[in-house]
């Protein structure tokens, strides 16, 4: 699951640098995205961890899976590394040593346990928190640079954080049947719909960095909450300091590793544009890469669109 995430996380954010930027909150997006051959790669990266994270929300508490999945970012970083020959420094050194600390904790202190049934009050809440995600949205997206990134992404980590709510006792459905005909699933689409659009959007305003660390923040806090309070999500005796200290460890850690990288895209589009016009060597930072910075030869950019932008 984990490794699912950390290579959609890689894939994604190249594919979508390569796309128009939107200034409108148009479901267009993703078809647009559609059309990338490595973004489909990327989703179908997403849809196997999301179908293994599915999988571990049936006995696993929510503080845990949550956790997991934003730790996909450490092995989007490895895999940089090793793939993209990124050179990291030491302070992303010490953050994948913390991440990988803090979700050890994690597993040690989780208590696997069946999900609690969410009800209709639960299913209203649901439903209502989507709307206003994507009221939010509409207006979000007419902000540009980090900004817009670190709301759209705020807003894109709460939808997947309802999706993963909804997702907690939809797994211990007993029937395909009772999975079928239960409102939950399609919420669990709706919000994960809606997610994904909105973390589109995030990453063309000109930050991953930022969309990235808003998106986990806002995403693994409330499905952590709603977990340990409604449904049923337990931690072993004694191991609440455990607990505590390894969930913030791992978010610190993640959100750490997003504002140690690079600054990206416009880094890249400014630079390639350059180097057509005037045959620039390439910068330092396209040589060795960070994490989550597709470098000038893996993202040939829209410089246009960049410059528009402001970047």
């Amino acid at each position: 699951m984990i490794v699912a995430y950390g290579v959609a996380n890689l894939l994604q954010s190249i594919a979508v640098a390569r796309t128009t930027v939107h200034h409108t909150f148009d479901p267009g997006l993703l078809l647009r995205l559609a059309g990338h051959r490595t973004y489909l790669v990327g989703l179908a990266c997403q849809v196997a961890g999301f179908v293994l994270a599915f999988l571990a929300r049936r006995d696993l508490p929510l503080f845990l899976v949550q956790a997991s999945v934003a730790a996909g970012l450490g092995v989007t970083a490895i895999l940089g590394v090793v793939v993209l020959k990124w050179r990291l420094p030491l302070a992303e050194v010490v953050l994948l040593v913390l991440l990988f600390a803090g979700i050890t904790a994690l597993v040690l202190s989780a208590r696997p346990a069946p999900s609690k049934a969410l009800g209709t009050a639960g299913m209203v809440a649901l439903l209502v928190t989507l709307a206003v995600i994507a009221v939010l949205g509409f207006f979000a997206v007419r902000l540009r640079g980090a900004p817009g990134s670190v709301a759209l992404g705020s807003l894109a980590g709460l939808a997947f954080s309802a999706a993963a709510v909804a997702a907690r006792p939809l797994a211990s459905a007993p029937t395909w049947d009772a999975f079928l005909t239960d409102p939950l699933l399609y919420l669990l689409v709706g919000h994960s719909v809606v997610g994904q659009l909105l973390l589109g959007l995030a990453m063309q305003r000109g930050s991953t960095t930022a969309a990235v660390a808003a998106m986990d923040a806002a995403g693994a806090v409330p499905a952590a909450i709603v977990g340990l309070l409604l449904l049923n999500d337990k931690i072993w005796p004694g191991r609440e300091w455990l607990a505590g200290i390894g969930f913030l460890v791992t978010l610190a850690a993640v959100i750490g590793l997003t504002r140690y990288a690079e600054p990206q895209h416009q880094h890249a589009v400014a630079h390639e544009t350059t180097r057509a016009l005037v045959g620039a060597a390439p910068h330092p930072a396209q040589r060795t890469g960070s994490l989550l910075a597709p470098r000038v030869e893996e993202a040939p950019l829209l410089a246009l669109d960049a410059r528009r932008e402001g970047r």
